[in-house]
């Protein structure tokens, strides 16, 4: 299962995440998890929403650079050792992992890793054949 991912491409400069969080918040747009990675010049805001469709479009409406990416996102038991048991599998299998964030959600047991992989479909076959739960948009 893949999850979609928003990424909007930013000016590194006062003010422009909150523009961001200001033209969601009036497309009524709920962010979900969210991962910021910058230079000295720009920066991508990597997010998951609850409409992605709704926040694409209406990011573009206000001239922001977005892009659609595909992630998978992967319950972590909670307890040493859960992230690097997740990353072991996938090191012995050769996948890439590109780039993750966390992701904590309300009232549940374990947390949510987001991962950008080089090969997507190796990624979760080798996952779930390892009984690691893979989920969907619908656990945002």
């Amino acid at each position: 299962m893949k999850v979609e991912q928003i990424s909007i491409f930013l000016e590194n400069k006062e003010g422009r995440i909150a523009e961001v969080t200001s033209i969601l918040y009036k497309a009524d747009v709920n962010i979900r998890a969210l991962s910021l990675a910058d230079t000295n010049d720009f920066g991508v805001l990597r997010l998951i929403v609850d409409k992605p469709e709704i926040a694409e479009k209406a990011l573009k409406d206000n001239e922001f650079t977005v892009g659609k990416t595909n992630v998978v996102a992967v319950e972590v038991d909670d307890q040493p050792g859960g992230l690097h048991k997740i990353l072991t599998i996938l090191d012995e299998e050769k996948i890439n992992v590109e780039y993750m964030y966390a992701y904590v959600p309300k009232n549940v047991e374990k947390p949510i890793m987001i991962f950008r992989f080089d090969n997507i479909e190796a990624a979760i076959n080798v996952l779930e054949s390892n009984n690691i739960k893979v989920v969907s948009n619908t656990a945002f």
